[in-house]
Formats: C-alpha cells, structure tokens, sequence
C-alpha cells in the first residue's frame, strides 16, 4: 500500500522523530565521551553537530552538560548556539506564519 507523505507527517510521528533524534544525538555524545576516555576511535565533531542541526539540539546540549563533553572545544560549542538560534528563529518564524494565516 503506498502512503501519500501527508499521512507520514502527522503530529505523533513528529513527535516521534524528535524525541529518537534527540536520544540519538545524547546517546551519541555520550558514547563520544567514553571512546575519548577509553582511546578508541571517535565520532567527528561534524556528525554530533549534524545531529544537531537535524533536530537535535536538546540532545546534544543534555549530553554535552551531562557528560561534560566539548564543553571547552570553542569552535564547537560556537557551532552549537549558533544551531540552536536558528531552530529557535525558524520555529519562531513557522509558529508566526501559522498564527497569522
């Protein structure tokens, strides 16, 4: 059977997407911490903030504040707020258009 995208994009698996992609990119930074500690191959800043910019962002700052990972990596963590302001700027400008139309 095949689905038209309209009945994908309903609110429950919306809600669905977010919260696997924020346990995604917390687990992800946390799994990061550990290899860092133990020696072993990491995951590049690139993908964590990836994760990030994908939806994210509350993952990977609980992680980050959590594990106590990145938190002096100046570049990243620049990244990191500037992809937080633009989600909170794109949601803002989303929920305006809805209100206003």
């Amino acid at each position: 059977m095949i689905t038209s995208p309209d009945s994908l994009l309903t609110p429950a698996n919306l809600v669905t997407a977010f919260v696997a992609m924020n346990f995604f990119a917390f687990a992800s930074f946390g799994i990061d911490k550990w290899k860092a500690e133990t020696g072993r191959w990491r995951t590049s800043e690139a993908t964590l903030l990836w994760l990030a910019f994908l939806g994210g962002s509350p993952g990977a700052f609980l992680g980050r504040a959590l594990f106590r990972h990145k938190t002096r990596k100046q570049p990243f963590v620049e990244q990191l707020y500037t992809i937080a302001f633009l989600q909170v700027m794109g949601a803002g400008a989303w929920l305006g258009w809805q209100l206003a139309g």
